[in-house]
Parts: C-alpha cells; structure tokens; sequence
C-alpha cells in the first residue's frame, strides 16, 4: 500500500476500538505473513499499523491503540516528530547514500558533535556510527580490547545485550535469545548483579559491587579484564534497577585496573529515565558508551562515544560499516535530539514517573500479585509473583498483558523469568492518555484477580 503525505488521515487524538483485536484485516495479514515471514520472528500483537501519531497506533481494521511499548524505547519523541519527518523528508531528496567510509558528509560529523556534548563527561570525546544496539556494543567491546590489549569481558546476570553471536554471549537469558546458537564467544565472564527485589535484605549497593569485584578478581585477575559492559537500568532482564552505589563501585574499579567501563545505554538512553542516559542519575562517567532505539526516532542508528584515546586506539579502517551513520538516519537523529531539546522530554519522562510509579505501587498493595513497583522516568516496571512470595508468576504476567492488548493498550514483558510487565511510553504522551493507559492496565489486574 502506497500512501503520500497528502493522504494521511487526520492523527486520532483517543483510543478507539472498532474491531476484536487483532481484527479481521489483520488477521488477513497475519496469514500471509505466515507464508512469508520466518517463524523465528516473533511479535508481540499481530495487528498490523497503517499510521502511528504521538503515543498513539492505528491498525489495518481502524483500532487505536495506547502505545506503552514506543517500539521497544524508540520512538521517545512520539510517532513521526515533526522535527524528524521535516528532516528526514529534506535529507532523501538530497541523498540517501553515499557511505561515511566512501565520500562523508556532514550530518554524520554533527551527529558525532552532539553526542560528544550530550553524553557524560567533560573529557574529549569520539563517537562511531553504526545501525543497531547489538553492532554498537559489539563495536564497543572491539574498541576496549584494541586500547587496552586485554581480552576479558565481564558481564552480569540478567543481562541483555543483542543478538549477534557476541553479544548473544554477553546476553545472560537463553530461551530465546541464545538456545541452539552456540557455540558463542570466548572470553566473555558473568558475575551477579545488583537485584534489589531477590538480594539479600539490607545488602547495599556498595556491597553487592564487592562481591562481584572479588569474583572477578579471583577467576579473572583485575589486569585481565579489558571490559566490563553493564546496563546502568537492565533492560529485558526485567528493568532491574541496581542498588545505590552498585555503579559508581563497578566505575571506579574500572579506572583502577586499567579496564574500560562501558554502559549498554541503548535502552535508558535520550532522555528515557529522566536523565538525557541513565549513567547521570550517580554521576558515572562511563569510559564509553552504547546508544541506538532512542536515538533517531524511528530510524535505525546507533553509535559508540568515549574517550578520544580508546576510539583513536583503533587504526583506520577497524570501525564502520556500509550503513553505519546512514544520512537519512543521521537527519532523524538530528530531529529527534531537536525535539528533546526544545519540548525537554527528559523532564516530561519524569512527569511520566511521578504519576505512574504511585498508581502501580497502589495496585501492588490492593491486589498482592505485583512484588515490586521500579523504575525511573519512562522506564517503568511491575514485577508479578504468588502472592505472600517473590516466586514469578508468569502465567498472570502474560494473561494481564493480553488483557490489556485486548483493550487497546500495548504493553510489553520482559524478565528472566517472564513475569514483567514494563512501560516504555513515548515521552511525548500527554497526560490524558498516560492515565486512561494506566486504567487499562489497573483494569487488567483486578480482573486478574477475580478469576
């Protein structure tokens, strides 16, 4: 189906239900799908979207759903950000290729300059373009290996950081990521995390660190250890935020064994916890840093940025990639920084916070099947257990969410054990729409409970 501009229908501005969901058009499509698409490529709700607006999606039968998902934390600005699609419609009639590592252009180096000023730190900084999360930290674990002539990589339990084979061996969950793709990467070496919710009652941050340092300084040796790679908020593990001191504990060890601290940033990045990356919220200036989803508004980008002497450790020709800094995708970028500038989306992911973490924590007491409310910003999970105990209890995870789907609400799951559900709004939604959302999920719940 073709459609230009000029017959785009006015954006809806309500959920609106005219359909089953999914409905009968998109049930047509799922068929063909079927005789087409690779089973291996899952979807959370088979309707298919013809137009997105906002925090908003409208599917082939004329539903509009709530997004809570903005596309796994891509589409932070909203669907189509007109500083994005202005951008992106100028840059295709300019060009739409040429290769950064053929004949550069500007945009690519602008990209590069923003994130030099937008990411921690004051010291000089490098940036290298590429198109996916997993390339960006694969790429970042090249670039700490070259610097510091090391091989070691250390990374935690419940980790998520892609799909490439890598990275599948940096990623801690095996069903689906991993099972039947090995074998993996050598060199890669797990130690547990900060888990607040399943730690140890009162272990502090500062603790959980030291027991995880004495582990990979005994099986490892500190001088080993060329990287060690985390999420400051762990993204499909079960948006598991670590306990204060956690972090700063991993950094500063880092700068004293001469190993790069990395931060996996591609999910908590551009404004989505609060901060423009979640790194800020304890002050942690990671060595480099991993970005991609939220950083072009729908477009596919990603990039490493660090410190200039890790980045120009690498000779020429040993980063990039024919896509990597893609015009077009440098222009949405570009948009999507704009956006958070001028309308300051980091301070509306907060307004986001401050009116659901109440509400779900209000749930978790009426109802006893939540275990823990967490999150920061736009980044927010509820953890679902048997009630009285912290045992996951994904059947009801899954059930609530295809209660909410069923009402024109996407949520997503996530979690080791499968039993969160998290919301990942688009910065942009308005209140209106945050709080008929969450009625829905609150809706959701208590009918659970009356099965």
């Amino acid at each position: 189906m073709t459609v230009t501009a000029d017959q785009q229908a006015p954006a809806p501005k309500h959920r609106r239900l005219r359909t089953e969901i999914p409905g009968p058009a998109s049930r047509a499509l799922q068929e063909r799908r079927a005789a087409t698409v690779a089973a291996g490529v899952s979807s959370v709700l088979p309707v298919y979207v013809t137009s997105a607006s906002g925090g908003l999606l409208t599917d082939a039968d004329g539903n509009t759903l709530i997004d809570f998902g903005s596309g796994i934390a891509v589409t932070n600005v909203g669907h189509s950000a007109p500083a994005v699609v202005d951008r992106v419609r100028k840059q295709a009639c300019w060009f739409t290729h040429t290769c950064f590592m053929v004949t550069p252009y500007e945009g690519y180096v602008e990209v590069c300059e923003a994130l030099g000023e937008l990411t921690p730190g004051t010291h000089e900084k490098r940036s290298v373009l590429f198109n996916s999360g997993a390339e960006a930290v694969e790429n970042a674990v090249k670039i700490a290996r070259a610097a510091t002539g090391r091989q070691a990589v250390v990374v935690f339990d419940h980790a998520y950081h892609g799909r490439t084979n890598l990275t599948m061996a940096l990623t801690a969950k095996s069903v689906p990521y991993k099972h039947g793709f090995g074998p993996f990467a050598p060199e890669v070496y797990r130690v547990p995390g900060s888990y607040p919710f399943r730690d140890a009652p009162g272990l502090t941050g500062e603790q959980t660190a030291a027991a995880a340092l004495e582990r990979i300084e005994k099986q490892i040796g500190g001088d080993q250890v060329a990287a060690v790679v985390i999420e400051p908020v762990q993204g499909e593990g079960g948006f598991i935020e670590p306990a204060p001191g956690f972090l700063p504990a991993l950094s500063r060890w880092c700068a004293e064994h001469g190993a790069v601290f990395v931060a996996d940033e591609v999910q908590t990045g551009f404004c989505r916890t609060g901060d423009w990356f979640a790194s800020s919220h304890e002050d942690v200036v990671p060595d480099l840093i991993a970005t991609a989803k939220g950083i072009a508004g729908g477009l596919p980008l990603a990039a490493v940025t660090g410190r200039a002497e890790l980045l120009d450790a690498v000779p020429a020709g040993g980063l990039g990639g024919t896509y990597g800094g893609n015009p077009v995708a440098c222009a949405a970028a570009l948009g999507s920084i704009e956006t958070m500038r001028t309308e300051n989306l980091a301070a509306s992911a907060r307004r986001i916070g401050e009116a659901a973490l109440p509400r779900l924590r209000a749930l978790a007491g009426e109802t006893g099947v939540i275990g823990d409310v967490r999150g920061r910003g736009a980044m927010l999970a509820a953890e679902f257990v048997r009630p009285g105990t912290t045992e996951p209890d994904a059947a009801v995870t899954a059930r609530v969410a295809k209660a909410c789907h069923a009402l024109g609400v996407v949520v997503l799951t996530c979690g080791t054990y499968g039993n969160v559900v998290r919301l990942l709004p688009p910065l942009s939604l308005s209140g209106e729409l945050l709080d008929e959302g969450l009625s829905v999920l609150e809706h959701a719940v208590r009918q659970e409970m009356s099965r």
